[in-house]
Parts: structure tokens; sequence; C-alpha cells
């Protein structure tokens, strides 16, 4: 793919530096390069960025020795390229932002937006949602990650052992991410090796449906973190304190069932011991029975005793209105 752009751009330039007929006008276009110079500095670093074309973040930092984070192009194995976050110093760098997910409204309770549960209602007919977890979807942009649901092509093309978890305060500029995430961990336990290499094969094998599994039984995999912002009791005073009894912090656990058997996809930064999953674990299936549907959606019923109240089950509004960052590596 890298020596297909390469040859490209040699039969390219040439045609970008012959004169151009524009409605029987002739125009002599300009050079791009000068002494070895990019006269658009912009095209200098699309060139520069495009020299380190991989499949992930981590093969840009093992191949290129690069120390940076930013805005990296990656390619699938079936040839896609697109623009992906890579976090390179986190615990050693070599990170890459995979998928985000952001409440646009929880007064809408899966309606449009609920990207990562169902835009459909809570409808036991679509015991599965919208699918968002087991398909190849992709939706919205790099930058936009904190201000939409985003997806991109590496969710389910790249192969990686650990996650990394950033809880990002929505609308914040992705120059700011690392800097004003209220939370921020990563597992070292390369659990994914187990399970497939990302979360699209993990929920293949732990699916995300209605009825399908019990609360405290049918568990997906867990696994204890290791902070980079915040710590164990700084997570836990995040949510309600009607439900800190329901979960252990310091974990990340995937794929839980509530006691009326509705599925939630991800809890971040804790491992459930009670059957309440429902007011602190994020994404899921597309049903949720009790008093449905008011908890279904992308952050289940973080507002159950009202918006950001941080009272009995409700969660803080901070970590209501922070979007959660998924990133590999």
């Amino acid at each position: 793919m890298c020596c297909g752009i390469f040859l490209m751009m040699y039969f390219l330039l040439p045609l970008l530096m012959a004169p151009l007929h524009v409605m029987g006008e002739k125009i002599t276009s300009k050079p791009i390069l000068v002494n070895g110079t990019y006269l658009n500095p912009e095209l200098g670093k699309y060139h520069a960025r495009l020299r380190t074309l991989s499949r992930s973040c981590l093969d840009i930092k093992k191949k290129f020795g690069v120390t940076a984070d930013g805005i990296y192009y990656l390619t699938t194995a079936n040839g896609v390229v697109y623009q992906a976050y890579c976090d390179m110093t986190t615990a050693g760098g070599g990170w890459t932002l995979v998928a985000s997910v952001h409440e646009n409204n929880m007064n809408g309770k899966c309606t449009l937006g609920d990207r990562w549960s169902s835009q459909q209602g809570s409808d036991p007919k679509r015991p599965d949602g919208d699918g968002t977890w087991v398909n190849t979807a992709t939706f919205g942009t790099v930058e936009g990650a904190t201000s939409d649901d985003y997806k991109n092509p590496g969710y389910y093309d790249i192969i990686g052992e650990d996650v990394s978890v950033w809880h990002v305060p929505n609308g914040v500029q992705l120059q700011e991410w690392s800097n004003s995430a209220i939370l921020r961990y990563h597992t070292e336990t390369k659990f994914l090796k187990d399970n497939g290499g990302n979360l699209y094969h993990l929920f293949m094998k732990y699916p995300l449906q209605f009825g399908l599994g019990e609360c405290n039984k049918d568990v997906g995999p867990s696994s204890p973190v290791v902070y980079d912002t915040g710590n164990k009791e700084i997570t836990k005073n995040f949510y309600g304190p009607a439900i800190r009894d329901q979960f252990e912090p310091g974990f990340v656990t995937f794929r839980v069932f509530n006691e009326e058997k509705a599925a939630m996809a991800m809890c971040s930064g804790l491992k459930p011991t009670g059957c309440h999953t429902e007011y602190y674990c994020i994404g899921g299936g597309g049903h949720f029975p009790e008093e449905a549907p008011r908890q279904c959606g992308d952050f289940t019923g973080f507002d159950w005793n009202g918006y950001g109240t941080h009272t009995e089950e409700s969660a803080s509004k901070a970590i209501t209105e922070a979007s959660v960052l998924i990133l590999y590596r």
C-alpha cells in the first residue's frame, strides 16, 4: 500500500508540474518543492504522515521511532486508509484510538445517537440492538470523538493485547484530551490475546443480547487496570452512593447482565459484584425491561434518580458528561 502511494506520487508529480488548460486558457501550475523544501508546509506534513503508514500506532512507534501524540494515517488488511489518534507517551505509547462512546441525550432513551445500544427503542424483538459492537460499520471523526460517537476500522482490524480507556469531558478539543481527562487507565494483562485481539472478536465470543445470560454468572472478561489519571476511590465516587457496594473499582469488565437479563457491553473502571449494572455500565443490547425504556441508551440508567444528581443510584454529572475513549495496543 505504501509503495503504491509513492508510485502514484511519482507519476502524478510531472502532471502537477505541467501547464494546465482551463476553458482555453493556459495556466502554469507552481512547483510543490523548491530545493527540497515544500512551498506548502501543510502538504509537507501530509506527505510526512503518509511515510509512516502502518497497521497500528504501535507499528508506527516500533518501525519509525515516532514519539509525538497526534493523528496518523493507518491502513487495514484490506487496504482501507484512515486517520486515527495515536497516544505515543502513556505507559510506553503505541496506543490507537478506535472508538468513543458519547451520550448525546440522556432523555432520548434508545433514540437517534445511541449507536452503542439501540437507536430504535427498547425492543425485545431486537435483543442485540444496533449490533455496533460486532459489526464493521464506522462513524464519526477522530477530532470529534468527544462530541459524538466514533468508531474507525481499527476497532475490528487491529489485533492488540490490551486496552486503554479515557473519560474525557464532552466537547474537549483533541490536543487537550490527555490533560482534561477525569480518568485514564489501561490494562497490562494482555487479555485481548485470548479474545481475538480486539473488542469486535471479543463480543463475537460474548454476544450482547437481552435474555442471553444472567447477572454474575455469564460475565465476559474482566481485567485489572493501572491508573494513569485518577485512582480507585475517585472512580468509585463518580457513581451513585446507593450502588457503590455493587462493584469493585480498578477493573474493566465486558459483557454483563443485570437482574432483568439486559446486556451491557462495558463497565469502565469497574468489576460488578451485584446485579444493578445498569447504573454504571455502558452500551449493550436492544432491550432493558425495567420500566422500559428508562434504562435504554448508551449510558443506560445513569440518570435513574435524576440527571447528574449524584444521589441514590444516579451517577455524577462529571462521569455522565464524559465521553469514553477506547484505545488498543
